[in-house]
């Protein structure tokens, strides 16, 4: 093979990495750039070699990766920018609609959002006390 095959297949994995999550792809397409860098220093590599040598790289760069990122793992300051409804939890709302047999509603900004809780009226204030996937678990504040 020669060695722009690699850097292709490189940039294909490179292009899988963007399109799905988790630092894969990438790794194994550091392996088959590096595959490719040594088919311009070492021309006489049969495709067993090579594909041996891309596979063990792309082992070697994942498990290095998985060890540093377990070492080091990356901290947010914003651990619940992604997790809408688990920023409300502990703010106090006033009811959209009461709460009858155990369900309700209350309005969050521009938005509806289903409550659990004890029956109460409209005219009630609740604070969102957990979340359970997109529905609040409230209690009546007094």
């Amino acid at each position: 093979m020669i060695f722009w095959y690699w850097w292709v297949i490189a940039l294909v994995l490179l292009v899988c990495e963007v399109v799905t999550a988790g630092f894969f792809f990438l790794w194994m397409a550091f392996a088959a750039a590096l595959t490719g860098i040594m088919m311009l220093v070492f021309t006489d590599l049969t495709l067993e070699n090579q594909v041996f040598i891309m596979a063990a790289l792309s082992l070697l760069s994942i498990f290095l990766w998985r060890k540093l990122n377990q070492r080091y793992p990356i901290h947010s300051d914003h651990p619940l920018l992604n997790q809408r409804g688990r920023q409300y939890v502990g703010r106090v709302f006033s009811l959209h609609e009461p709460i009858v047999n155990g369900q309700g509603k209350i309005k969050v900004d521009d938005s509806l959002w289903k409550v659990q809780g004890e029956d109460c009226p409209s005219t009630e204030k609740v604070k969102v006390i957990a979340v359970q996937g997109t529905v609040f678990i409230v209690e009546r504040v007094g």
